[in-house]
């Protein structure tokens, strides 16, 4: 031992617990990378104290472990509140204590991890195309009630396919069904499933179309929260019917579709109707017809019958010969009075004709009276008007003359 020491070379200047502190602060704390890096794991222990919310961050597999603390003025901010157990990514910059010789990450953001991660992006996703209002009622379309043509955007290989056309083949045969294959699992399954439901719009003959899958797990069913996805259900102008699996939650490709059946057969019911049932349905409509028109039938012939009866009690031909004596006795009592005011009528013409001869000037001319007149036309009716010298007309019976006065008498 005392060999090896002296074989060491001691330098005349060695690093203080301070210098060798500092000098790994300034590699950590200005280190690009540090100033702002995502940290995943586990919170395995979290205790709030005056100053903020302090916790370590932990990897489980490989038995690692990093202090966090996040400030009070930073908690609000948080998304998500650290608690023991929750897989979380953290936002921060790594700080060091010279006083304990220790480091720390100060974090400013927390995020879940795994599924609360999907969760998260899921409400998000959620609440933008809400508002946007593409999960609106009133955008939804009508299903048609007898569908010539459904297309169905399914796998090839998925058992959906041949559970839909077993579905579809059992209740509404004859049926055309226009298949439009596509991924409905993976990264690319989002773009083929945008490209199928294109090809099905362009093709222009279906009247419904089916957009399925069977069930599995939460990340397999991740393409149908897919805002391209979502995007093209909404503009779609065919109605879709979503049958996705048989998960308790929706996606968000369900709240887009015109209508949500949750699994593949239900969809391919809820697109055509029974046979059966259409059979039975008209049965009874035939029935109910049948049955309204002999009520229809009997109500008329009891009203017939009771006509028929009235009919007989009024006894027509009897009233209509009293109404035709009756319109005679009105004839002859109208041409009675008609005649009567016709001889009263003549009779007063004749009094006024005699009254009008009687009064006619001619008449009193011809028993030799006259009519004198002045100068001016105006008949003379007072000796006073007249005077000495003047001309007057004197009209008679048969034809005029004129005078001169020579004299007034009786003035």
């Amino acid at each position: 031992m005392t060999s090896y020491l002296s074989n060491l070379l001691v330098p005349d200047t060695a690093l203080s617990v301070a210098g060798l502190t500092a000098y790994i602060q300034i590699l950590l704390e200005q280190d690009n990378q540090l100033r702002q890096i995502w940290v995943t794991g586990e919170v395995s222990s979290a205790t709030r104290y005056r100053s903020g919310l302090f916790f370590t961050l932990q990897d489980p597999d490989v038995k690692a472990a990093i202090s966090c603390v996040v400030w009070n003025a930073q908690l609000d901010k948080l998304t998500t509140l650290p608690v023991q157990g929750e897989q979380l990514i953290l936002l921060g910059r790594i700080h060091v204590h010279p006083q304990r010789g220790s480091y720390q990450l100060v974090v400013w953001q927390a995020l879940p991890a795994g599924e609360g991660l999907r969760a998260l992006r899921y409400r998000q996703l959620r609440h933008r195309l809400e508002a946007e209002g593409l999960f609106d009622a009133n955008r939804k379309l009508p299903l048609p009630i007898h569908p010539k043509t459904v297309a169905v955007v399914t796998s090839p290989q998925a058992a959906a396919w041949g559970d839909i056309q077993r579905t579809l083949r059992r209740r509404y045969p004859g049926l055309h069904v226009l298949f439009s294959p596509a991924l409905v699992q993976g990264e690319q399954a989002p773009a083929s499933i945008v490209a199928a439901l294109t090809r099905v719009i362009q093709d222009g003959r279906s009247d419904v179309l089916i957009l399925a899958r069977g069930g599995g797990a939460i990340e397999d069913m991740a393409c149908f929260n897919d805002e391209r996805v979502v995007r093209a259900i909404a503009e779609c102008p065919i109605p879709i019917i979503a049958g996705i699996g048989h998960q308790r939650d929706e996606s968000l490709a369900d709240l887009a579709a015109d209508v949500c059946a949750h699994t593949p057969t239900a969809a391919a019911e809820q697109a055509v109707p029974k046979l059966a049932d259409l059979y039975a349905e008209h049965r009874q409509q035939v029935l109910a017809l049948s049955e309204a028109l002999n009520q229809h039938l009997e109500t008329v012939r009891v009203q017939s019958l009771r006509l028929r009866d009235r009919l007989r009690r009024f006894q027509p031909d009897s009233l209509l010969r009293q109404e035709l004596q009756s319109l005679h006795w009105t004839r002859q009592r109208l041409i009675q009075n008609t005649t009567q005011q016709l001889r009263q009528a003549t009779q007063h013409c004749q009094l006024l004709k005699q009254k009008l001869a009687t009064l006619d000037p001619q008449a009193v001319l011809q028993r030799g009276y006259a009519v004198v007149r002045q100068e001016n036309g105006a008949i003379a009716r007072s000796a006073v008007e007249l005077k000495v010298g003047r001309d007057l007309q004197i009209q008679l019976g048969q034809g005029q003359v004129k005078a001169k006065i020579t004299e007034i008498l009786d003035a």
